[in-house]
């Protein structure tokens, strides 16, 4: 539908199809959320590590809770602070924390309420190579709700537990969300806090590093964690040795981008940016790059013509290309092939599997 596949779709269709695909999608990872407990507690659970912006990761969770909070008149506040470094995290899993957090806050927050999203830095110096002397980034969650006893706040953190019979007729829940939050920040080599006072309100701390890599020291957490462990592949490791392959990624969508462009960055790839179809063409004749992924849908020129100019030059020929597209349509993956594409890859692509059909074109 957003695509307009069945016709013309209009501003505010797009809206609240965003809102149900972005729904859609959390639900299906509160459903994995029994999964992910059982799969922390046995040592299971992988981590997708990339830099990723602090500042874009809270917007876009207070934005997941604002249509909740208006329809209670609770007013949201959102405190960042300049500069805030990228923190190597599994992005989509400290989204789950915060989305937790505040949807908690609104849930228990009374009409007419207030609830803060403060970030702040605590002596938090990237060039620190001391592990024992890292600053952190405090993540808190500050809300105007009912409160917490001191008797109830050690059980929130319980598998399945929730504090009050009467409160759980009221609010519907598995009672695994809490238990989440703690479990994924501390795989993250972070910390949780919680202050609360009956009747006033909760503040629900995360403290994070500001370099993670130095966290990672739990075997556990090393041998399960796609991103950082060296035994994923052995071309991450030979990357560092050598000149770093260049990619040039066609792609308009900002989100894309974002999420495509950070994680091969962080596995040692060098990413040169076309937003449209022409724009990929003049990149890729300008500084011939090692590898193209070619977003189908794009404006100006699409994807499948794009494609089919840079095999017209000479000295593009043999450069392997990779068509995203997110349609996803019988025969796409014939009509790319048969375009000049090396590969076929329907979004939402998996990134674990997008690096290594990456390596594997960049090995041959």
């Amino acid at each position: 539908l957003q695509e307009a596949v069945f016709g013309i779709v209009n501003q505010q269709q797009i809206t609240a199809l965003q809102t149900v695909e972005r729904s859609g999608s959390h639900l299906l990872e509160l459903i994995n959320d029994i999964l992910d407990v059982a799969k922390i507690e046995s040592g299971n659970i992988e981590l997708e590590c990339a830099p990723t912006s602090i500042n874009l990761l809270c917007q876009s969770s207070i934005a997941f809770i604002k249509h909740q909070a208006f329809q209670k008149q609770i007013q949201i506040d959102i405190k960042l602070p300049d500069n805030l470094p990228d923190l190597l995290v599994d992005e989509r899993r400290i989204r789950q924390v915060l989305i937790n957090l505040l949807s908690n806050a609104v849930k228990f927050t009374p009409e007419g309420g207030q609830i803060i999203l403060e970030v702040s830095r605590l002596s938090c110096d990237l060039t620190v190579t001391d592990s024992s002397e890292e600053g952190f980034l405090r993540i808190a969650v500050i809300d105007t709700g009912i409160g917490i006893s001191p008797d109830n706040i050690k059980k929130l953190f319980q598998p399945f537990m929730q504090v009050d019979s009467a409160l759980n007729r009221q609010f519907n829940g598995t009672g695994l969300g809490l238990v989440l939050v703690k479990q994924i920040v501390e795989l993250h080599g972070g910390s949780v806090e919680l202050t609360s006072e009956l009747g006033v309100g909760s503040c629900f701390t995360l403290m994070l590093p500001c370099n993670p890599s130095l966290s990672f020291r739990s075997k556990r957490t090393v041998d399960n964690m796609q991103a950082v462990t060296s035994g994923l592949d052995s071309e991450t490791a030979n990357l560092s040795t050598r000149q770093s392959p260049l990619l040039l990624l066609a792609e308009d969508n900002e989100a894309n981008i974002s999420t495509v462009s950070s994680y091969l960055e962080a596995k040692g790839y060098r990413i040169l940016l076309a937003r449209n179809g022409q724009e990929a063409v003049d990149l890729a004749t300008m500084h011939r790059p090692d590898l193209i992924l070619m977003d189908i849908q794009m404006p100006v020129m699409d994807g499948l013509e794009a494609t089919k100019q840079i095999r017209l030059d000479p000295n593009l020929v043999n450069i392997p290309i990779i068509a995203l597209t997110a349609l996803a349509m019988t025969g796409d993956r014939d009509r790319c092939i048969a375009a000049g594409a090396t590969e076929y890859l329907s979004k939402p692509v998996k990134l674990k599997q997008l690096f290594t059909t990456i390596n594997q074109l960049l090995a041959t």
